[in-house]
Order: structure tokens, then sequence, then C-alpha cells
């Protein structure tokens, strides 16, 4: 079994459907920024308040190829920003790497990220439209890396369970 890895915008629905597809094929979740912040013992805003974003970076490219080159199957759910960086990008298409963009549109993020806006600090401030700009230049810049994944799976307008079918259709 492959390493499974889950990733796209804030609001595609990672955690969520890592969870789901967690359960059904009986392997264990790792939420990568979770995982920085026990590494760290200390959480993701206080890494960069602290030590900075080229800091935290650098913490987040060590521990995601830590995960990767562990030898237990498990499904790894990147933050919104690591394909961008330190070359992660090219860790998406290794061997023993099944890696899978969530992609949704701005409308479904925007709808999906208005109501809990204030746990999210990139966007916490921004009115209306300049989440929408926000969200749209961030997905324009990070296409790129994002479609580096092996498969891409549209969520726009489905369920968890249908995108998490949708995954185990294209890794089966």
């Amino acid at each position: 079994m492959k390493k499974i890895i889950l990733l796209g915008y804030m609001g595609c629905g990672k955690s969520t459907i890592a969870q789901k597809l967690s359960g059904m094929i009986n392997t264990p979740y790792v939420d990568l920024d979770e995982y920085i912040e026990n590494k760290a013992k200390m959480s993701i805003n206080d890494i960069f308040e602290k030590d900075g974003e080229i800091h935290f970076r650098k913490l987040e490219h060590t521990y995601f190829l830590e995960l990767l080159n562990s030898p237990d199957e498990i499904i790894i759910g990147l933050g919104g920003g690591t394909p961008c960086y330190a070359n992660n990008h090219e860790l998406l298409i290794g061997d023993g790497v099944a890696s899978i963009y969530l992609k949704a549109s701005i409308e479904t993020l925007f709808n999906r990220l208005m109501p809990n806006k204030s746990k999210r600090p990139l966007i916490a401030d921004k009115s209306e439209e300049e989440m929408k700009e926000f969200i749209a230049k961030h997905l324009f810049d990070r296409s790129f890396y994002y479609n580096h994944s092996q498969y891409k799976v549209n969520v726009d307008g489905k369920t968890i369970e249908e995108t998490v079918n949708d995954i185990l259709n294209l890794i089966s």
C-alpha cells in the first residue's frame, strides 16, 4: 500500500475526507500541521510568530519527508501551502505515493470558509469581497503546485461519501 497524500486549498475538505477515508480503508490519518505542532511542541501560529514563515516551511518539509519515509501505511493531509514550498510538489509523484488534489471552485471554498472564517488567520479580517479575491489569487498562485498531484478529484457539489468513493475508485 502506498502513502495517500491529500492536498488542496483550505476549506476543500482534506481533514474531513481523510478521516472518512481512514475509517473505510483502516489506515491511520496524519494531519501534517498537527504532526508539526506535536513535534515542535508549539502551535503553527506560535511558530510563525516566534520564528517566522521560513523556519516553519523548513520544519514542514522535514516532517513531510519524515512521514513519507516512515514504514507505516498512512494517509497524510497537507497544509494548503505545503506543496508550494521547498520543492514539496516534487514529493507528490514518488513511487510509494498516491497524491490527490481535492479541487474546489472559488464559490465552494468561499461558502465553506465564510461561516468559520474567524478561525482562519489568513482570512479572519477580510470582507466578503476581499475574501473571494484572496481565494481566487491564492488558487491561481498555487494551482501549478497542486496540479503536480497524480490525481484530481473535484469536490464541488459532492457529499463526503461521494468524494471518498471517487478517491477509492482512483487508487484501487
